[in-house]
């Protein structure tokens, strides 16, 4: 029986997210992202031996709709955060948009594997690997740099992401799912247990007893 996964590509506009969803989908590169394409997609893939089904959810177009977006966020197990190496400040966007998901989710923790994307275009990087690299460290999680139209890394990226949700799921307390509150990354809130006390008078005027609950 296969394995269902929700993974989404989150990241800022422009950076190629559709074009990495396409390229694992369908095998082909599209220059310009087409917003009339479909934002969610399934595939069947198999991962270390495992037959998969993977509902992967495209963000992209839905940046400046966060409602939307923040949908998407709360519905998905792992993530692909995006960003292109050619453009410095899709980067810096990063680390804030971690702290966003990790929000939603309410959880301080979740399947996150950052992403480099656009490595094909070496004349017109400005963010290197290793601060791609030293970022995924800051985020604790793995880093990979990706190219759409060379396809490099491309099916690497979705698997490994399914890995990680693997791992998750695998911490979790036995037979509670993604999203149950007792998940061991769930953040913890506080709360308080109420007392009250309950006087009566029982036969004797004089005698009073106090039960506490």
């Amino acid at each position: 029986m296969s394995s269902n996964f929700k993974l989404v590509l989150v990241g800022p506009g422009g950076v190629g997210k559709s074009c990495l969803t396409i390229q694992y989908i369908a095998q082909r590169f599209v220059d310009e992202y087409d917003p009339t394409l479909e934002d969610s997609y399934r595939k069947q893939a198999t991962v270390d031996g495992d037959e998969c089904i993977l509902d992967i959810y495209d963000t992209a177009g839905q940046e400046d709709f966060s409602a939307v977006r923040d949908q998407y966020m709360r519905a998905g197990e792992g993530f692909l955060g995006v960003y292109s190496i050619t453009y410095l400040q899709s980067f810096k966007e990063i680390p804030r948009l971690h702290q966003h998901l990790l929000k939603v989710k309410d959880l301080d923790y979740v399947p996150f594997i950052l992403l480099g994307n656009k490595c094909d275009l070496k004349d017109f990087r400005e963010v290197s690997t290793a601060d791609g690299e030293e970022l995924s460290k800051k985020l604790n999680c793995k880093f990979l740099e990706t190219s759409a139209k060379e396809r490099i890394n491309v099916d690497e990226a979705f698997h490994e992401l399914v890995k990680e949700v693997k791992r998750a799921r695998e911490k979790q307390p036995h037979g509670h799912s993604a999203e149950s509150t007792d998940t061991p990354h769930k953040k913890k809130k506080s709360s308080s247990i109420l007392k009250c006390v309950l006087l009566y008078y029982n036969n004797s005027p004089a005698a009073m007893t106090a039960h506490a609950t």
